[in-house]
């Protein structure tokens, strides 16, 4: 696997820099040169020059390119397409077979006719496996699927990532953030982008990984991501999909901004997850596990609650029926409770007040007995000292 050096880091850097500090002086000349026709003319110049520059190093920006590209839809932190699977029984021709129809399922689009045949067959060999009384054929399962969710999760926020910065434009790889960004920014973004990948002369099969991310394909991925999930717990280790998931931070937080329907496909996701995450270190033994099961914990409500609070509830169907949703709360509270140290429940429960007041259009979860009885707690403990 190719890891980013400081000779290839240093010149993205300098892009990112000098581009930024370009657009945003744009921004300011452009209201001005709205009242005067000689900064017009300057700002013309300007432009001009700056894209000039970028047409002297077409060898730099091509390189950049590729290694951003390379990097966004294959995230080293994920990237174990097609590897050997370091454990007893996955180097056989089954653990591969499996590993290629999970690659095949993420690779092939869902209004395929051949994507629910590949995703029918690759359900009928987990479920064969398992159903087996034998420990190798479960371990097979058991790393394969964890390595076809990580994979999707890379992927995934990958996808995310240049949604956002479709939203507000790109600067060579460095993303600029979700929210309310002022149109014309976006749009001069865009058209130093469109200008840039001119230049370099991208070939056809770069242009096409750039034209790949959608909402349609992210939410693709966040509906196999719930898949593989459940096939993870029918399997008996739904808790690595959890730590995975909590794990997840920088996607959490991206999602906060995506489109209502992505958004709803990763509550479902998260919702599946938190039911799972309920039992983590409960009958654990082991000191050591049980506190690193707690974090998790910890970890997963501080990622996802604050996509709860903000997610639409669907644009045609609610994502979650109201049975759903008090299951979840349910749920939420008990995790809540459960934890030793009242400084993380106030942390979750700060955290999940800001976002629940910050969002006129929800009103779930609704967590406010566990607010009032962490409140009366450290009251009394308080009193007590």
């Amino acid at each position: 696997m190719e890891e980013y050096s400081p000779t290839t880091i240093a010149p993205l850097l300098l892009r990112n820099l000098i581009t930024s500090i370009f657009i945003f002086a744009d921004k300011s000349l452009f209201n001005l040169s709205q009242k005067y026709k000689l900064l017009e003319i300057i700002r013309y110049l300007l432009v001009s020059a700056f894209l000039f520059f970028l047409r002297l190093i077409p060898s730099l920006f091509h390189s950049i390119s590729q290694d951003y590209y390379n990097y966004a839809f294959n995230p080293p932190k994920f990237e174990i397409d097609n590897a050997p699977v370091p454990v007893s029984g996955a180097d056989s021709g089954i653990s591969r077979a499996l590993s290629q129809l999970l690659s095949i399922v993420g690779d092939i689009p869902v209004n395929s006719p051949k994507y629910q045949v590949v995703r029918t067959l690759a359900d009928r060999l987990i479920d064969d496996n398992h159903g087996e009384n034998v420990q190798s054929l479960h371990e097979i399962n058991r790393v394969v699927l964890s390595v076809a969710f990580s994979r999707t999760l890379g992927r995934l926020e990958a996808a995310v990532v240049e949604l956002g910065r479709d939203q507000v434009g790109d600067c060579g790889g460095a993303v600029w953030g979700y929210g309310p960004v002022q149109y014309g920014l976006s749009r001069v973004f865009r058209v130093l982008r469109s200008v840039g990948e001119g230049v370099v002369g991208l070939g056809r099969d770069q242009q096409d990984v750039m034209k790949r991310p959608c909402e349609g394909s992210a939410q693709k991925l966040a509906a196999e991501l719930l898949w593989l999930a459940q096939k993870m717990s029918a399997c008996g280790f739904g808790d690595e999909a959890v730590t995975k998931w909590a794990s997840a931070s920088n996607l959490a937080s991206l999602a906060l901004s995506v489109d209502p329907r992505l958004q709803g496909s990763l509550v479902k996701v998260s919702a599946f997850l938190f039911n799972e995450a309920k039992e983590l270190g409960v009958k654990e033994t082991e000191e050591g596990k049980r506190e690193q099961q707690r974090q998790t914990k910890v970890k997963m409500l501080l990622s996802w609650l604050p996509l709860l609070c903000r997610a639409s509830n669907g644009v045609d169907v609610p994502v979650l029926s109201i049975s759903e949703k008090a299951e979840l709360e349910k749920v939420l509270e008990e995790t809540i409770e459960t934890m030793e140290e009242k400084e993380e429940q106030e942390q979750v429960l700060s955290l999940w007040l800001h976002h629940f007041t910050h969002c006129p259009s929800s009103d779930w979860p609704n967590l406010h007995p566990s607010y009032a009885r962490w409140y009366t707690a450290s009251r009394k403990l308080l009193l007590l000292q």
